[in-house]
Order: structure tokens, then C-alpha cells, then sequence
């Protein structure tokens, strides 16, 4: 009589816990942080630069695309819009005075492009009966390449993607391998 071959516990629980390992994936919070207020995100929304300051008043966002600037203005305890506010901008050495379009949110248009760098912004605001000063900075890099839509995700995890499904693919088709011949085993050792 042949000895019975069998997969042992241990080996088909560390089997399954790298098949769960490979197919999970850390969550990653949106660039955008919910302030692009109905508009759906783009891969070139992403890649453009931004800027974003906060106090314990206001959340003031910046998207930067070309010489044109879109500003969002929320309050910083209710991530909502800011009414009726009055925004004066220093991007680097220039003023700026953005034109309201909509509750919270403002355009402006540059006189030019900022260059490469950090550029220094300060932002007076002035809503109701609040006013504040936020400082931030637009830190631009042409030169940098736009990773690809969705490179961002993967860049957290080694087995994402292609090589992720060949991994599961090829630890499930061992496991069957073994859970076969553990059955043919099986089949002839009780003949």
C-alpha cells in the first residue's frame, strides 16, 4: 500500500493568506479631496499644479492650468462653500483679483505663467463677518513628466496590475496541481 500524500493545513492557509496578500491593495484618497464640487476628476486635472492652504476659518484650493487659475473656497470646519467672500491673491510678486463664479469658487487669469519652482501665494479673505490671511505655495515642474492615468495607485504596491492576476493565477493553478494529485494519491492508495 502507497503512503497517502496530502497537502498539509499549514501550507494551504499560507497558500490562501498570499493569495489574499497579492490581491489586496491600500485605499488612496483622491487628490482632489472633494473640492472640485461636481466635476468628475480627469487625468489632466491631476497633473496640473495646485496649490492648498487652510486656517481654522477657511480651506482656500488653487488649480493652476496655464495662466488661467480656479479657486475653491470652503469653510474649513464644514468643508462648505464659502458665500458672498471677497478673495484678493499675491502669487509671487503679482496681484491678483480673482472674479467670483459661484459660491466658493473663483477664476482669475495671470498676466503670465509662472516658471519653474516654488512660488510663494498669500491670500486675503474676507466673508460676513470673518476675514483671514492664508499663505501657501505653487510648487510648478514642467519638465517632469505626467505619470500615466492611474500610475499614481500603483506606485504604493508591488504586485498590481498584470503581474498581480499572473501571481494568483499561478499559486491557484499549484494549488490544484497538489489538490489533484493529492486526490489521485488518495484513489490509488485505497486500491
Amino acid at each position: 500500500m502507497k503512503p497517502q500524500r496530502h497537502i498539509a493545513p499549514p501550507a494551504l492557509a499560507a497558500a490562501a493568506f498570499a493569495v489574499l496578500l497579492a490581491a489586496s491593495q491600500p485605499a488612496r484618497a483622491d487628490d482632489g479631496h472633494g473640492h472640485d464640487h461636481d466635476a468628475p476628476p480627469s487625468a489632466t486635472a491631476a497633473a496640473l499644479p495646485r496649490f492648498a492652504t487652510a486656517s481654522e476659518a477657511f480651506e482656500l484650493v488653487g488649480v493652476l492650468d496655464g495662466k488661467k487659475l480656479a479657486l475653491y473656497l470652503d469653510h474649513a470646519a464644514t468643508n462648505e462653500p464659502v458665500q458672498n467672500a471677497r478673495l484678493e491673491l499675491e502669487i509671487g510678486s503679482e496681484k491678483v483679483a480673482p472674479e467670483a463664479v459661484a459660491a466658493g469658487e473663483f477664476q482669475a487669469v495671470l498676466s503670465r505663467e509662472p516658471g519653474d519652482g516654488v512660488t510663494p501665494v498669500t491670500a486675503t479673505i474676507a466673508a460676513d463677518d470673518e476675514s483671514d490671511l492664508l499663505a501657501g505655495e505653487l510648487d510648478i515642474h514642467h519638465d517632469a513628466p505626467a505619470a500615466p492615468d492611474g500610475a499614481g495607485a500603483r506606485n504604493g504596491s508591488r504586485l498590481t496590475g498584470w503581474p498581480m492576476w499572473c501571481g494568483i493565477g499561478l499559486i491557484l493553478l499549484a494549488l490544484l496541481f497538489a489538490a489533484v494529485r493529492s486526490g489521485a494519491a488518495r484513489r490509488g492508495g485505497a486500491a
